[in-house]
């Protein structure tokens, strides 16, 4: 029997699995490959081992950061890239770390550092998120954490304003998204029509961006102007994640829970007007009945569920 596997990782809003790039990362990789993942969402980083996010469990087996994870998820059989080329391998490797260099900066930046985004949207979600009294400490520990990553990226403290970083790393996040459009072209995937660890990435990198709303929104307006890269981020999260993170139906989305709840409906329906069929067999002394019956079930107080549903 295969040992349980859980992943601990950040919770979701917005349409999405997860908030943390790193987690959906790991998630998407996990759906493609077939991975029986359980995930576990969490309201304090520091329950994870040293801090990191995602972790994955299995028995006495704990491995964070999505690239070891990844590879753990291989050696058991669950491989998104038995497909690829030698060549696609190389190039899902420097896409990776083009990913990492260009594009990862300006996402932390959206998220942490830019004032009005951190104060109005980030803050408040990961406060809410995590007990107290840890909530008045772990979003300002995680935004100083991501400035100081975004700077590590640059190569060091620049001789120049953190205004002048600030532009750059955005001129460098438009260009790496103009990249990654045209490689996707029409394609459904990177590589073509099955998903694999750099389609992976690029969701983790780009659901976020796309689907959060902040309030000062210079990558997410970029980032709209690509439409194949908006239908790549679409077509994953209604392929792959129709879920909930814990895995049970309520994670639907409206459209399918509404139309769940239309076809009981209609079940229900079917029975009861099977039912008056049966009864008006039985009085054959009244066998015109049957129409007006069902006219008056239409508009009288036994009016259809169906038109009490909510649109």
């Amino acid at each position: 029997m295969a040992a349980t596997m859980e992943l601990s990782c950040w919770g979701g809003d917005w349409g999405l699995p997860s908030l943390h790039p790193e987690s959906l990362t790991v998630m998407a990789y996990a759906k493609f490959s077939g991975a029986p993942l359980k995930v576990n969402t969490i309201s304090n980083s520091w329950r994870a081992p040293k801090g990191d996010i995602p972790v994955l469990i299995s028995e006495d087996i704990v491995i964070s950061q999505p690239a070891k994870i990844l590879n753990f998820l291989r050696k058991q059989k669950y491989n998104a890239d038995y497909g690829l080329s030698a060549k696609q391998g190389a190039d899902t490797l420097a896409y990776i770390a083009l990913l990492e260099e260009k594009l990862l900066p300006a996402l932390l930046h959206t998220f942490w550092v830019e004032a009005e985004n951190y104060c109005s949207v980030t803050k408040p979600w990961f406060a809410s998120s995590i007990a107290f009294p840890l909530s008045l400490y772990l979003p300002g520990k995680m935004s100083r954490e991501a400035l100081n990553r975004i700077l590590l990226t640059r190569g060091g403290p620049p001789p120049y304003s953190l205004s002048e970083v600030e532009a750059q790393i955005y001129r460098d996040a438009k260009e790496c998204l103009n990249l990654l459009s045209k490689s996707l072209g029409t394609s459904q995937f990177f590589f073509g029509h099955t998903p694999s660890t750099l389609d992976a990435f690029v969701f983790g990198f780009l659901a976020p961006i796309y689907k959060v709303c902040f309030p000062r929104l210079q990558l997410q307006e970029h980032l709209k102007q690509l439409p194949n890269l908006c239908r790549f981020c679409d077509d994953i999260l209604s392929c792959y994640f129709r879920l909930t993170v814990s895995g049970h139906s309520p994670g639907l989305d409206i459209a399918d829970a509404n139309m769940q709840k239309l076809t009981q409906l209609v079940n229900k329906e079917s029975n009861l007007i099977e039912k008056m069929d049966d009864n008006l067999r039985k009085s054959p002394q009244h066998p015109s009945r049957k129409l007006r019956t069902l006219k008056l079930a239409a508009g009288g107080e036994e009016s259809s569920p169906l038109n009490r549903l909510s649109p």
